[in-house]
């Protein structure tokens, strides 16, 4: 079937330049997703949130290469024959001069491993904020002796459940009794 492609002139710049500008916002985002890690364990809100909003900015402009891409698998696909979303980098390359196909397929594995990683540290800081909030919750509950919603034998239980915390959890925060 590669006898027959015809390559497309200035499509090999074009896939290497966006894998390149895709390789750029990966890591850009990796690093805002990094220092958010890093301010989580130091519980530095106004960091965390600093990188919230970088990391919203960078999913913004990765959704403006989104446009280029479904260019770049339009083109491909129609010199492949096949519909975009079926083009991978291999048939892509296919259709690239040898030297533009490696460059491709090089970029396009480091796009993936760094996407990889972006991927793994968000899921690292997901579970270190629902630890903090967890704990934050349980501080909240305990200074405003609210019941425990968890899970347990107890939870939710009225006396038996207060009784069974201790007698610091009894706070009267106003007494009615006559």
């Amino acid at each position: 079937m590669t006898a027959t492609l015809v390559r497309s002139p200035g499509l090999g710049n074009d896939v290497v330049a966006h894998l390149d500008a895709q390789i750029a916002s990966a890591r850009r985002l990796l690093s805002a997703v990094l220092r958010q890690g890093q301010a989580i364990r130091a519980r530095e809100v106004e960091e965390v949130m600093a990188r919230l909003g970088d990391i919203q900015a960078e999913m913004g402009r990765r959704a403006a290469l989104e446009g280029a891409r479904t260019a770049i698998l339009t083109t491909a696909g129609g010199a492949l024959g096949i519909p975009p979303h079926t083009v991978t980098i291999e048939s892509l390359a296919d259709l690239l001069a040898p030297a533009e196909a490696s460059a491709a397929l090089a970029r396009s594995a480091e796009l993936r491993g760094l996407l990889a990683e972006v991927v793994r540290e968000h899921a690292i800081n997901r579970v270190l904020m629902r630890q903090e909030l967890a704990f934050l919750d349980h501080l909240m509950r305990e200074l405003g002796a609210e019941p425990d919603t968890g899970y347990g034998a107890l939870a939710g239980g009225g006396a038996s459940h207060a009784a069974a915390r201790g007698p610091q959890a009894s706070f009267r925060t106003l007494d009615l009794q006559a």
